[in-house]
């Protein structure tokens, strides 16, 4: 985060964590001044006193922060487990008030006697009782830094959220700008297409039918893929286009297994996410084996997990992470953007075998609507 990077960057993560505490600690011991001792007693011998004991208090405050702020926020409260999280804020609490009392009738009790010594009050003629009391005194620091915390990483993880969501629309406008820009009279080129292909229908219909192809990946591209969602068929089919341009192009060398197991049209999925790994296998795999080289893509589902995998052949030399290494990483960010605690991608190089994993929760289509033709005049 550019703003208040003392609060979000982690380059200031330890200053600002140690200023938290270093305020706390301040403050608790100003708090506890005004109580721990008799007001006949100097009020700097009071303040020193009780400046000596909120240090005493501070691991259990430090325990309590970061259990919430580090284990149950994220692991239960981001994650909606509500009963979870309220029963581990309980297990917190309780954790909190035992270190807090032991640290009160063996840390401090025996320091505040040599402290002020002559001055005693008795709360209790049990040990158990004033454990008890120990107790319920150390919970009320422990529960308001703990709960201070808690919020305030609530609160930061919600407004990163909002300016992720920001920078993501953002960026979703310059693309849509960048589309329209790339759009240069659309017409013409489906018309050249269209002439092209007629031409070439007699004369050479491999030629003829990559014409056919590009022109459906770029009817694809430039009519279909503004929405946030496609049909995921469609989205296979434009793989299956793609991998037929590339054939040709490596004159048929490659050998190309595409293996997809479902029902594809119950799906939708972000526009052109797949494409960017078969083209990465091609450009860092086939195009780099001088001998049978392949690509295999399987695709099948549990429930509404897509699972996808890719393997290709790659020259024992080539480092694919490196070279494709861009891609891949914008690849990631669309993910965390797109399907953000709903997918896990896995990339796996061997010497030479390259291999991704990728598993998705998509969203299954409301409506069912009958495909449409569209004509380019």
């Amino acid at each position: 985060m550019e703003k208040y990077p003392l609060i979000f960057s982690d380059k200031y993560k330890y200053t600002r964590h140690l200023l938290w505490w270093l305020s706390w600690w301040i403050f608790s011991g100003v708090l506890y001044s005004f109580g721990c001792a008799p007001a006949t007693i100097p009020y700097t011998q009071r303040l020193s006193c009780a400046m000596i004991e909120s240090l005493l208090f501070l691991p259990a405050h430090i325990f309590m922060a970061y259990t919430l702020m580090y284990f149950v926020v994220p692991k239960f409260i981001l994650k909606a487990k509500y009963p979870l999280a309220a029963a581990m804020v309980i297990v917190v609490v309780v954790l909190t008030g035992i270190i807090s009392a032991l640290i009160s009738n063996y840390v401090v009790m025996p320091f505040r006697k040599t402290f002020f010594p002559g001055f005693y009050t008795i709360v209790a003629s049990s040990v158990y009782a004033a454990f008890f009391l120990s107790f319920l005194a150390g919970l009320r620091g422990g529960i308001t830094i703990g709960g201070m915390a808690a919020a305030i990483k609530l609160m930061k993880y919600w407004y990163v959220k909002e300016q992720r969501n920001l920078q993501l629309q953002k960026e979703n406008v310059e693309t849509q700008l960048q589309l329209l820009k790339a759009q240069v009279h659309p017409h013409f080129l489906f018309n050249t297409l269209n002439n092209v292909y007629a031409h070439t229908q007699d004369a050479s219909p491999v030629a003829s039918g990559l014409v056919l192809g590009l022109s459906d990946m770029l009817r694809y591209i430039l009519y279909e893929c503004n929405q946030p969602l496609v049909p995921l068929s469609k989205e296979i089919k434009m793989i299956r286009d793609y991998v037929k341009l590339e054939t040709v192009r490596y004159g048929n060398k490659p050998d190309i297994n595409i293996d997809v197991e479902g029902d594809v049209d119950e799906y939708q999925i972000a526009p052109l996410l797949l494409l960017p790994l078969v083209e990465n296998s091609f450009k860092h795999g086939a195009s780099e084996m001088l001998e049978n080289p392949w690509i295999n893509v399987h695709i099948y589902f549990e429930k509404n997990i897509m699972h996808l995998k890719i393997m290709n052949g790659k020259a024992p030399s080539k480092a694919i992470s490196k070279v494709g290494g861009i891609g891949l990483q914008n690849l990631t960010k669309r993910l965390q953007l797109l399907y953000e605690g709903k997918h896990q991608f896995a990339v796996i190089e061997d010497e030479d075998v390259f291999v991704v994993n990728l598993d998705i929760e998509l969203q299954r289509q409301k409506v069912n609507m009958p495909a449409v033709a569209l004509k380019y005049a």
